[in-house]
């Protein structure tokens, strides 16, 4: 599959938007990373297989909202507010998956804004 554009470049982009994003990767429908990560000096709070199991789980969520398309057409984001963090799941296309975590006090309009635009920007 052809990657239309350089995801290690858009997750640091992604991560410059503000430092309260405290992680930002792609991943392939086969859960493989793609590009990006948590960034530097921040601690993850899930485990290695926490984390794996997390992209597992918003891979079948993404693949799941791919069969209601026909209804509702494609979905841009999904969001989850924990108590610690925001989660945010921005398909990319059909094919790649990004997802994105920051403090839970960011504006979400602006962190969804932001990736978007940096998203269609990347495409030129």
């Amino acid at each position: 599959m052809k990657q239309s554009l350089d995801y290690e470049k858009f997750c640091s982009q992604v991560l410059e938007i503000n430092p309260n994003i405290r992680f930002a990767s792609v991943y392939d429908e086969w859960a493989n990373r793609v590009g990006g990560g948590m960034r530097e000096g921040i601690e993850s709070l899930l485990s290695e297989h926490a984390e794996k199991e997390l992209v597992s789980l918003s891979i079948m969520d993404w693949k799941s909202r791919k069969e209601t398309s026909k209804w509702l057409g494609k979905t841009k984001y999904t969001l989850a507010e924990y108590d610690t963090i925001k989660r945010f799941s921005f398909y990319l296309g059909n094919d790649y998956l990004l997802l994105v975590s920051c403090q839970k006090e960011e504006d979400t309009n602006i962190v969804v804004d932001e990736v978007i635009r940096l998203y269609y920007e990347n495409q030129k």
